[in-house]
């Protein structure tokens, strides 16, 4: 069971689908959260940090790391400049404090999927130079790999588009002929594929496991939620054309085709001909950059995921065939 302690962030922590034995909100000083929960059995306390009367000042975050067993404390950060920068996140990991973020998704994987040492040591300044002025862009990615790296994300624009399964049927397909790596955000999908090579992080992460595969030279990512568009190369942004899921959107969002305007727009689990995306495009005045069907993702080879990944660039695949394999894989 799990504790909240919420202020700003009160909405938002609601929304998270985890048990909660107990939940304050307010703010509070460091001594405060002391005396409430010393004695008291918890399996994570998730702090939005806005909680913690003058979190501003690193020292209170201190008293708070000297108090608690921060391995079981996960911290939400607010989006000032003070908190995003160098130096206090710097601080945060001298701390031993490891488990922070921004996204709210992310609160739900570090529950299960605590980081360490390995994964936040980018934060760590241990050249001492003061860089609390500078706020960290989190999760960008600036160079490119040995061999030009390219980046691909993919967005569901309608709920449930099939990016995670997507993402894992292209990764099969691409590594006939390139060095591929998969990574999911904010989310533990991939585990059902039962392949050891497709990795699960938190968005705080992604530019770690970017930085640390510099030999790859495709990086496909399920972006679900996190939004870091500017990680990547190119965005697919997925749309499952069916009647319900469009008007769902749309009573969502009745501005999302010029949102879309110019982007790269597939069409995934499509029922449609010609006709129809023809129908789609004029009625939405967007362009279709690709239209797949509904796919076996149990099936090694599909013909059209290679043809797509060509009109993409990956001219490598021209010609190539995957390997067969056992149908299911259930048991590896």
């Amino acid at each position: 069971m799990n504790v909240i302690v919420s202020n700003k962030y009160q909405n938002m922590l609601a929304t998270l689908d985890i048990d909660v034995i107990k939940s304050i909100n307010g703010e509070f000083e460091v001594q405060d959260l002391v005396n409430q929960f010393t004695n008291f059995y918890f399996n994570k306390m998730i702090i939005d940090i806005t909680a913690i009367k003058g979190y501003q000042n690193i020292k209170n975050i201190q008293a708070l790391s000297v108090n608690f067993d921060m391995s079981k404390v996960i911290l939400l950060l607010d989006d000032s400049a003070m908190v995003n920068s160098g130096a206090y996140l710097s601080q945060l990991v001298s701390m031993g404090i490891y488990n922070f973020t921004r996204n709210i998704n992310a609160v739900k994987f570090l529950i299960d999927n605590p980081n360490t040492y390995k994964d936040v040591a980018q934060y760590h300044n241990l050249n001492g130079d003061d860089d609390r002025n500078n706020p960290v862009v989190f999760d960008t990615f600036a160079g490119s790999g040995s061999g030009g790296m390219r980046i691909v994300g993919f967005i569901n624009v309608t709920e449930h588009a099939g990016a995670t399964s997507l993402v894992y049927m292209l990764k099969k397909h691409l590594e006939v002929a390139y060095s591929v790596v998969a990574l999911e955000v904010d989310d533990e999908d991939f585990k059902y594929f039962n392949d050891k090579s497709l990795k699960s992080t938190p968005a705080l992460d992604i530019s770690y496991h970017i930085s640390n595969n510099p030999d790859a030279e495709v990086i496909l990512i399920d972006l679900n939620n996190s939004r870091q568009e500017n990680l990547c190369n190119d965005v697919i942004y997925l749309i499952e054309p069916g009647l319900i899921k469009l008007n769902k959107l749309i009573r969502r969002d009745r501005d999302i085709f010029e949102k879309l305007k110019d982007k790269k727009i597939v069409l995934n689990k499509s029922v449609l001909n010609t006709k129809d995306i023809n129908d789609f495009e004029h009625e939405t005045n967007s362009k279709v950059f690709y239209n797949i069907p509904y796919l076996d993702d149990k099936k090694e080879h599909e013909q059209i995921l290679d043809d797509f990944l060509i009109a993409l660039g990956f001219s490598r695949l021209n010609g190539s065939n995957g390997n067969k394999t056992k149908l299911f894989n259930i048991f590896k």
